[in-house]
C-alpha cells in the first residue's frame, strides 16, 4: 500500500483514539463509565445507534453481498421502521424510566432473578459471538492486503480496540461513533463517484447491465421459508429480529439509556427508522457498481488470494486451465455488456438475454474454480468478503484507498467498542454485582468492569479467527443472533402481559430455544430470519399456557411495587 494511504490511515486512527481517551478523563463512577451519566444529546445517541449498524461488516460484507447478489438484501431491513416505532411506545420509555443499567434488570422486577440471569446469559452468548465476527471483517482486509495470517490480523485490530475500550467507557465510544458516521458516509459517496467515473459506460447503461444480471432486483414476494431475502421474511422475520435487537439487546439498550430523557431516547430511535434503509441502499449500490466495474476490468479468478496461491501451488496446470476458461467467459460477457451500453433501446432486450447466458457461463467457471479451491484447502470457499478489499487496493486512487480502509477499521473499532462495553456492563451488573458482590465501591466495580472488557475482548478475538471462514460476515453475525433473539424478545413481551407468570416465562424461553436448535438441525434449509418469529411466538404461547396452569400456585418470586 502506498505511503499516502498509510498516512491517511494512521492520521485518522490516531485522532480517533486520542480524542476518545481524552474524553475518558475523570471517569470515577460506574454510571459515568457504563451510561455516560445519562446525559448524551439525542442526535449523538441516534448516530451511535446507526454507527453500530455501520460496522466493518457492513462496509465489507454488505457491499460484497451487493456485488454477488444485488439489492435483494435490502429486504432484510423492511421490518426496521415498524419495529422502532413499536419500541418507541413500549420498551424504550419503560426501560428509560426504570433507571436501570441493563435491560435484564427490568426482567428481575417482573419475573425474578433466575429469568434475569438466563436472559443475560443468552445475551452474553449471542453478543460475544457476533463481536468476534465484527473483528473478523477488518482482519479479512488486512489479511488480503498484506498476506498476514488471520491470527495476526485479528490481533492488530482487536488488541488496540480492547485497550481503547478499557480506558474510554461508553462516552468515548459514543463520540467515536459520531465521527465514524461522517467518515463512513463520505467514503461511500466518494467511492460511488469514482465508480461512475471509471465505468466506461453511462450510469444509465451501467444500471441496465446490473439489471440484466439480476443485481437490481429488490422485491421478492415469494413466500418460502427457505429463502432468506424476501419481502415476507423481511417484514415478518425482520420485524421480530429488529424488535429483539433494538429493544432487548444490551448493546442497543445501553445506547438509548444514555439519552437525557425518554423523548430524546425515542428521537434517537426514529433517526434509524428514517435513515437506515436509504443508507443501506447506498451501501448495496456500491457493491452493485463494483460488479459492473469488473465487467470492464478483469477480475481475479479468486477474490481470496490465498485460495489462488493454494490451487496454483497444488496443481499449476489445472489453475492455468481454469484461468483460461474464466478469461474467455469474461471476455464474452464483457463484449455483450459493452454492446448493451451502446445499443439502441429496441435491441437491448435481445442483448440482455445473450448477456444472461454469458453471465451464467462465467459463473459456472467460477463455481468450478471455487470447488477446486475447496478440495485443495479444505476450507469454505465463499469469497464474498474479499471483493471490496481487492477493489479498494486496485481500483481506488491514492488517498481515497487509505480513507476507505481507515473507515473500515474505525467502523470496526467503534462497533467492537460498543459491543465490549455492553458485554462488560452485563457481566458486572447482571452477574458480578447481583450474585457475587452486591455491596462495593464504584472504584471496585470500575476495576471489575475494565477486567471484564479485556476478557471479552480476548474471547472475541478467538471467535474472529473462526468466523472469517464462514462466508458472508453480514449473514454470519445475524445468524448468531437469531438463535437467541426470538426467545429473549418473547420473555420481554410476556413481561408486559399481566397474567404471565415466572414459570411460564422460563418454560417458554427454554422450550423455544430447544425448538430453534431442533429446527436448525433438522431443517438447515429454513432461513435464519424465521428463527426469530418462531422463537418469539413459541415463547409467548407456551408462556401463557404454562402461566394459566400455574395460576393457582403462589409465585416463587414476588415482584416489587413499581418505582
Amino acid at each position: 500500500m502506498h505511503w499516502i494511504n498509510w498516512l491517511v490511515l494512521v492520521a485518522y486512527l490516531g485522532f480517533l483514539v486520542t480524542d476518545s481517551i481524552r474524553r475518558a478523563r475523570g471517569l470515577t463512577t460506574i454510571e459515568g463509565y457504563f451510561l455516560a451519566n445519562r446525559g448524551l444529546p439525542w442526535w449523538a445517541v441516534g448516530l451511535t445507534v446507526m454507527a453500530t449498524q455501520l460496522s466493518a461488516i457492513t462496509l465489507i460484507g454488505t457491499t460484497g453481498q451487493g456485488a454477488m447478489d444485488g439489492m435483494r438484501f435490502l429486504q432484510f431491513y423492511f421490518g426496521l421502521p415498524l419495529a422502532l416505532v413499536i419500541l418507541g411506545v413500549t420498551i424504550v420509555p419503560y426501560l428509560h424510566r426504570a433507571n436501570v443499567f441493563t435491560a435484564y434488570e427490568f426482567l428481575e422486577r417482573r419475573f425474578g432473578p433466575t429469568t434475569r440471569s438466563l436472559t443475560a446469559f443468552l445475551f452474553l452468548c449471542s453478543r460475544g459471538l457476533s463481536c468476534g465476527t465484527i473483528i473478523a471483517a477488518p482482519a479479512v482486509v488486512l489479511s488480503a492486503i498484506f498476506g498476514w495470517p488471520m491470527l495476526t490480523s485479528v490481533a492488530i485490530i482487536g488488541l488496540p480496540t480492547v485497550l481503547y475500550v478499557v480506558i474510554g467507557g461508553v462516552q468515548a465510544v459514543t463520540w467515536a461513533d459520531v465521527k465514524q458516521m461522517f467518515v463512513v458516509v463520505a467514503a461511500l459517496v466518494a467511492v460511488v463517484i469514482v465508480l461512475i467515473v471509471k465505468i466506461p459506460v453511462s450510469p444509465d447503461a451501467a444500471l441496465t447491465i446490473a439489471g440484466a444480471a439480476g443485481r437490481l432486483r429488490v422485491f421478492d414476494f415469494s413466500f418460502s421459508p427457505t429463502e432468506t431475502y424476501t419481502f415476507w421474511s423481511g417484514i415478518i422475520g425482520g420485524t421480530f429480529l429488529m424488535l429483539s435487537y433494538f429493544g432487548t439487546d444490551q448493546s442497543q439498550v445501553q445506547r438509548y439509556l444514555t439519552a437525557k430523557t425518554v423523548e430524546e431516547a425515542r428521537s434517537s430511535h426514529l433517526m434509524s427508522a428514517y435513515w437506515k434503509i436509504p443508507l443501506q441502499a447506498l451501501i448495496l449500490l456500491v457493491g452493485v457498481l463494483v460488479f459492473v466495474y469488473y465487467m470492464f476490468t478483469a477480475p481475479p479468478l479468486y477474490w481470496n488470494p490465498s485460495h489462488g496461491r493454494a490451487v496454483q501451488a497444488a496443481d499449476p496446470a489445472a489453475y492455468l486451465q481454469l484461468e483460461r476458461e474464466a478469461n474467455a467467459a469474461w471476455m464474452t460477457r464483457t463484449t455483450l455488456a459493452g454492446e448493451i451500453g451502446r445499443a439502441p433501446r429496441a435491441a437491448v432486450p435481445e442483448l440482455k438475454a445473450q448477456f444472461r447466458t454469458a453471465d451464467s457461463a462465467y459463473n459456472a467457471v467460477r463455481r468450478a474454480a471455487l470447488a477446486r479451491a475447496g478440495e485443495v484447502t479444505g476450507q469454505s470457499t465463499r469469497d464474498v468478503n474479499y471483493i471490496i478489499p481487492h477493489f479498494v487496493l486496485t481500483g481506488l486512487p491514492l488517498g481515497l484507498a487509505g480513507l476507505f480502509i481507515a473507515a473500515v477499521i474505525a467502523a470496526a473499532m467503534s462497533a467492537v467498542a460498543g459491543e465490549l462495553s455492553a458485554l462488560s456492563t452485563c457481566s458486572v451488573i447482571d452477574f458480578y454485582r447481583r450474585w457475587f458482590k452486591p455491596e462495593a465501591t464504584d472504584a471496585h466495580y470500575l476495576k471489575v468492569g475494565r477486567t471484564a472488557t479485556a476478557l471479552w475482548g480476548l474471547i472475541a478475538c478467538g471467535v474472529a479467527v473462526y468466523a472469517a471462514s464462514l462466508g458472508s460476515l453480514i449473514e454470519v453475525v445475524n445468524k448468531f443472533g437469531s438463535f437467541f433473539y426470538g426467545s429473549i424478545l418473547g420473555v420481554f413481551i410476556l413481561a408486559m402481559i399481566p397474567r404471565a407468570r415466572t414459570a411460564g416465562a422460563l418454560v417458554g424461553m427454554l422450550v423455544s430455544l430447544a425448538l430453534v436448535g431442533y429446527t436448525s438441525w433438522t431443517r438447515p434449509d429454513i432461513s435464519f430470519l424465521w428463527y426469530n418469529a418462531i422463537a418469539a411466538v413459541a415463547t409467548v404461547v407456551l408462556g401463557l399456557v404454562v402461566s394459566q396452569f400455574t395460576a393457582g400456585f403462589r409465585e416463587s418470586y414476588t415482584p416489587p411495587r413499581p418505582q
